[in-house]
């Protein structure tokens, strides 16, 4: 099997540094604030983002892409999920600051994090 070249053109530089825009703006991303959603997959055994920083009052979802069952459950036990099947959804709204620590029951080797901090 033959895989062709990748050339170098004006519009492939013009994705790339659209690619690269798009990423570094991702990652400065600050914390959610007061009321807003932030939505977490659960693919490939994986929580992403693997952690999460918001303010009190956001309601975390956390929806499975995965072809595999799971859950989410807080390691200090202020929430927990029923299993999630493929597309299946669950939602906490976090009201009081601190870090909470998650995994999934049925597969304690993924692990994940929400931190709640208060604005200002």
């Amino acid at each position: 099997m033959r895989v062709p070249a990748l050339r170098s053109s004006p519009a492939a530089a013009l994705f790339a540094a659209a690619l690269l825009a798009l990423a570094l703006g991702l990652a400065a991303r600050p914390a959610a604030a007061a009321g807003e959603e932030v939505t977490v997959s659960i693919d490939n055994f994986t929580f992403t983002p693997a952690e999460v920083t918001v303010a009190p009052g956001t309601t975390v979802t956390w929806v499975n892409n995965d072809d595999i069952p799971h859950t989410v459950v807080d390691k200090k036990q202020a929430f927990r999920s029923k299993v999630l099947d493929t597309e299946g959804k669950y939602s906490f709204t976090f009201n009081t600051a601190g870090d909470f620590t998650y995994f999934c029951s049925l597969h304690p080797h993924m692990t994940g994090k929400v931190v709640v901090k208060p604005a200002g």
